[in-house]
């Protein structure tokens, strides 16, 4: 007998604030590289970012700067058939690796004039566009959860979090929303 297995997201079900969207099922890779750089990037189509704290996106990934040599690639999943490959191709013989993480972590995309605010919380990180331009990416606690910010433009950002921390990430944002809501 073949059993039908669901797949369903850390946040299925899960109540979050009108701020909020998660996108459940992006691919993930780590990658760790100490050359063949250019390759990469253009397997990847889209630069490796090359300051610390930043990434940088195209065709539908984005690039995280994580460490001195290791990244995250962040993909739709419908446009990530064989991305793995093809870094690994790319990464020849020079010292690199590349390992699909994407159960690891669920992504939850914020967007509004309060989101600064209600994050400031529980992030030590000082988000204002001064400090926190769009293109930072930070790996950092946020009521004590490990996540990683990504700031985009507009009042837009993305935080990745581990699957296992998803559901009081979660508790976490509508509570501390609450103040900002509005009342009918």
């Amino acid at each position: 007998m073949t059993a039908e297995v669901l797949r369903r997201s850390p946040l299925d079900g899960t109540r979050l604030p009108g701020f909020a969207v998660e996108r459940p099922f992006l691919t993930h890779l780590t990658l760790r590289l100490r050359g063949a750089h250019a390759e990469v990037a253009a397997a990847l189509g889209a630069p490796l970012p090359e300051t610390p704290c930043t990434f940088t996106s195209a065709n539908g990934l984005d690039v995280l700067w994580m460490g001195p040599d290791e990244y995250l690639i962040v993909a739709l999943s419908r446009e990530s058939a064989g991305l793995e490959e093809r870094v690994r191709a790319a990464i020849g013989d020079a010292p690199g690796a590349v390992c699909d993480v994407s159960a690891q972590r669920t992504t939850v995309d914020l967007s509004g004039a309060v989101v600064r605010d209600v994050l400031a919380h529980g992030c030590s990180i000082d988000l204002h566009p001064s400090v926190s331009p769009p293109g930072t990416c930070v790996q950092t606690l946020l009521a004590r959860t490990g996540i990683v910010l990504l700031v985009r433009e507009n009042d837009e950002f993305t935080i990745l979090v581990r699957s296992s921390f998803a559901q009081y990430f979660a508790a976490w944002l509508v509570d501390a929303s609450t103040e900002y809501e509005e009342v009918p």
